[in-house]
């Protein structure tokens, strides 16, 4: 079962101090993850552009989305500092039965970043 990546490449962040001058950091995620799913054993993952996630206070976003699992909206992921951590809290969310991570294997980026966890769209509330 594939993992996907979704990363948001609208959104906009400051660059500098300035605050007329911002930059879209979801295409250097996007690249930066690429690399690192081409150096080996990654089958399972990819990583896929989209024009937004509505996210936009929390540039950079992403999605973590696999079919029959719960989905995570993670946002303020940097592209120079959380590449990695994104591919390691992918792996780990690839890897579980049902997408939900504990609390202790998610990087922290992934741990302040949550946004929202969705269920999966079979999901039944347990009664």
């Amino acid at each position: 079962m594939t993992t996907r990546i979704f990363v948001c490449v609208s959104c906009r962040r400051e660059a500098g101090g300035e605050s007329e001058v911002s930059d879209r950091p979801g295409a250097a995620l996007v690249e930066a993850i690429e690399s690192r799913l081409q150096s080996g054993g990654h089958a399972d993952l990819s990583v896929v552009s989209v024009d937004c996630l509505a996210v936009c206070r929390r540039p950079c976003t992403i999605a973590l989305c696999s079919a029959a699992k719960w989905t995570y909206l993670i946002g303020d992921i940097d592209p120079e500092q959380h590449a990695d951590e994104v591919v390691a809290a992918a792996k780990s969310f690839a890897a579980s039965d049902n997408g939900i991570v504990p609390w202790r294997e998610r990087p922290l980026s992934f741990r302040r970043g949550v946004i929202a966890r969705v269920p999966p769209l079979a999901h039944e509330q347990a009664k």
